[in-house]
């Protein structure tokens, strides 16, 4: 019986590395994302709202893969920021399409000088609550 369940597990893991995706954090709940150069025009009328963004990963944190940069195709990007611990993204993730979604907010001026020092910080970002890797 441990076999058949070791074997089962191998094949669940397998199908996801084919697959082409990764999850992080909690599953994704909106159907479609924002434009990322819309919620850079018009960042008022999305604070403190859930939110979802799609695009190519610019940057990943180093330190503790506890940010991403999400870009569009025209270099608008918005950061995507977790609690550090709850979610790791693969440091070696540059260059990939992400599906991140969470809290759109302001960055305050305290929470811009926590954190890492090669962290970038923007005057918005998204408190991130979860993300698909594709590719």
């Amino acid at each position: 019986m441990k076999r058949v369940l070791v074997l089962v597990a191998f094949m669940a893991l397998a199908a996801a590395a084919f697959a082409g995706e990764a999850k992080f954090g909690k599953p994704l709940k909106l159907k479609q994302p924002v434009a990322i150069a819309t919620l850079l025009e018009k960042p008022g009328q999305y604070v403190g709202k859930t939110v979802q963004v799609k695009g190519k990963i610019t940057e990943v944190c180093q330190m503790m893969g506890c940010w991403m940069m999400i870009s569009d195709d025209a270099g608008k990007a918005v950061k995507i920021k977790v609690k550090d611990g709850e979610i790791v993204f693969p440091k070696d993730s540059a260059g990939k399409t992400a599906v991140a979604e969470g809290k759109f907010a302001k960055v305050s001026a305290a929470a811009a000088k926590e954190g890492h020092e090669d962290a970038p910080q923007p005057a918005y970002q998204i408190e991130g609550s979860g993300a698909v890797i594709l590719d």
